[in-house]
């Protein structure tokens, strides 16, 4: 892992180094004016494998190639429901960082979360598909079997995906990139922890996620 550590750290130095010819990525005509990309496909299975990218005068240049990657323990798909364990395809935006250690010092807004953090899932409750804090018993909405407690090991460091932005009841919740724990996840996409920190840290607003098979 240490030589993609290198190459995000070395992104500012890599987006203004000359290429010798156009990278035009798969997502390039998917994101308008989005200079930060980090791109997620499918290889089989749980699997996948990362990308990321950076957007400068002289066209897309990769900063980190090739990371490995854990998805939906179903795979993905285009269109998702509610507890299905499939990863949504799509281009996504990054709202916001959190986690349960400190700020490592990203770009986008960070929440440190403790035991009283959680993320509605309840699709019956007016505050489905967001961050809401409470404590277990005095919480509105629905908790075992639907909402999620964001005080775990696999959140030690993440970033909310903007999917189902609408909140429509049942077009899923809590789809996030996360500390991996080895092992597929009911949705998200998660690295390394020690990999997302250094992306993290290169995140600015307006930054997307783009997944594809």
């Amino acid at each position: 892992m240490r030589w993609l550590l290198v190459l995000v750290c070395a992104a500012i130095a890599l987006a203004a180094a000359p290429i010798s010819h156009a990278v035009t990525p798969w997502f390039a005509g998917s994101v308008g004016g989005a200079t930060q990309v980090i791109s997620v496909v499918g290889v089989g299975g749980s699997s996948a494998k990362m990308d990321v990218w950076q957007r400068g005068p002289q066209g897309w240049q990769p900063i980190a190639a090739g990371i490995p990657a854990h998805i939906g323990a179903n795979g993905m798909a285009p269109q998702i429901r509610e507890g299905e364990k499939k990863t949504p395809m799509g281009v996504f935006t990054l709202d916001f960082a959190f986690g349960t250690q400190p700020n490592p010092g990203t770009g986008l807004q960070y929440v440190q979360v403790g035991p009283d953090h959680w993320w509605d899932g309840d699709v019956n409750s007016p505050t489905y598909n967001t961050m809401q804090v409470c404590k277990r018993e005095q919480c509105p909405f629905r908790i075992d079997g639907a909402s999620e407690n964001l005080d775990i090991p696999q959140y030690a460091h993440a970033v909310v995906m903007g999917v189902n932005k609408a909140r429509i009841p049942g077009h899923g919740s809590a789809f996030f990139l996360h500390t991996t724990d080895g092992g597929p996840t009911a949705g998200c996409v998660a690295i390394d922890d020690a990999t997302l920190v250094q992306i993290m840290r290169w995140l600015r607003p307006g930054a997307l996620i783009a997944i594809a098979k």
